[in-house]
């Protein structure tokens, strides 16, 4: 559960992602002062994510199952599954092997997450260059939408 300061829809992406650069840098995303001093630079504008870092660690690691490692059998998968007007390009594919892209099906990454490593699995563990792609899509797609200041109150009550 996110602390009471995040309120909308845009402060639970940006949660999220200061998570990412907590791990990122050392201190691992259970570090609450370090997210949360990464949260409010992310929510004034002090820090920005970086739109090409993914990209540049996928490429690192080309040729290999973003999930669980496979070097063979490797399918295009889409973060956003297009079920869900997940938009076809390359913000949104990942490369997984066929078996890894089987069990995700239609499900989003903290859906499947949550059911490969369960819901503190989801929180903590899901894969850095998976979670930071989805985030700055899922960021993207409600901004155009006008979704992003939805309060987190009113989605939970429905």
């Amino acid at each position: 559960m996110p602390p009471p300061v995040v309120k909308t829809v845009r402060d639970l992406i940006f949660w999220q992602y200061a998570k990412i650069i907590a791990d990122s840098a050392g201190f691992g995303k259970k570090n609450y002062r370090f997210v949360m001093r990464k949260f409010k630079q992310l929510q004034k504008g002090e820090i920005f994510w970086n739109e090409i870092r993914e990209y540049v660690k996928e490429r690192e690691r080309k040729d290999e199952c973003i999930f669980c490692g496979a070097k063979t059998n490797l399918t295009i998968d889409h973060l956003l599954p297009r079920c869900f007007n997940g938009p076809d390009n390359e913000k949104n594919v990942i490369w997984v092997c066929k078996r890894c892209n089987s069990s995700k099906g239609s499900k989003r990454l903290y859906e499947f997450w949550t059911v490969k490593k369960g819901l503190k699995g989801a929180k903590y563990e899901a894969p850095r260059i998976a979670e930071g792609k989805y985030l700055k899509l899922v960021y993207e797609v409600l901004k155009q939408r006008n979704m992003l200041n939805l309060s987190i109150k009113e989605i939970r009550k429905e």
